[in-house]
């Protein structure tokens, strides 16, 4: 019985972690500071814009950005103030936003790819062990005692495999100069999506992006 019930414990505890791991984040696959703008701290006002099609996961984004941008000194405007319309714009209609809103910047992130990733978790069973209370008639020995006691042992110390699936969305953030329309910085990241609720995984991408643009001395 001790054999059994330790194994069981393992295998539940296993089953735990390997889940725990499956259980992430955004995170930052590159980065990349343009040279003359690295460490000036020269994005003061900046004017956020996501480039997603989902008109209420673009005002999530960006309510959360400006919020996070602020809070870091930085002055911020969600672009949806100055542009309702999803989808598509001119540049003279980017142009035009960036100047009515006085940002000196332009943070656009958008979605570049999406993949999925199938996670699975081996099942265990194990067979009755040699020792105490494994002798003859409970699992090893003639009749239907040891029938009965081989099939229910089977099934007491059997753990189900676990099967997930989560997409990937693969991002990229980029800041420009709104007067010359050079890019300041950059960033590719990756976010898991399947354990968390939208809002969770914008806040840990706005977070992730705002963090990495302060050590790298943009904001």
């Amino acid at each position: 019985m001790f054999i059994r019930s330790l194994v069981l414990t393992i295998s539940a505890i296993s089953i735990a972690l390997l889940a725990g791991c499956a259980t992430r984040a955004t995170q930052l696959d590159a980065q990349w500071v343009n040279p003359e703008f690295a460490g000036q701290r020269s994005v003061r006002s900046v004017m956020v814009m996501a480039a997603i099609r989902d008109s209420t996961n673009r005002r999530l984004f960006e309510d959360r950005m400006v919020a996070a941008l602020s809070a870091s000194g930085t002055k911020a405007v969600q672009s949806y103030k100055f542009i309702p319309a999803d989808g598509p714009v001119s540049e003279e209609q980017l142009r035009r936003a960036v100047a009515d809103a006085g940002a000196g910047h332009a943070l656009i992130s958008r979605i570049i790819n999406v993949t999925t990733e199938v996670n699975v978790t081996p099942g265990m069973v194990m067979g009755p062990t040699w020792g105490s209370g494994w002798g003859w008639g409970s699992g090893w020995g003639p009749g239907w005692g040891g029938f009965a006691g081989y099939h229910n042992a089977m099934w007491a110390t059997s753990v189900p495999p676990r099967v997930t699936t989560t997409q990937n969305v693969h991002a990229d953030t980029r800041v420009f100069d709104a007067a010359t329309a050079v890019v300041v910085w950059s960033a590719a990241t990756t976010t898991s999506t399947g354990w968390d609720s939208v809002p969770q995984l914008i806040e840990q991408f706005v977070d992730l992006i705002v963090e990495t643009m302060r050590k790298d001395g943009v904001v």
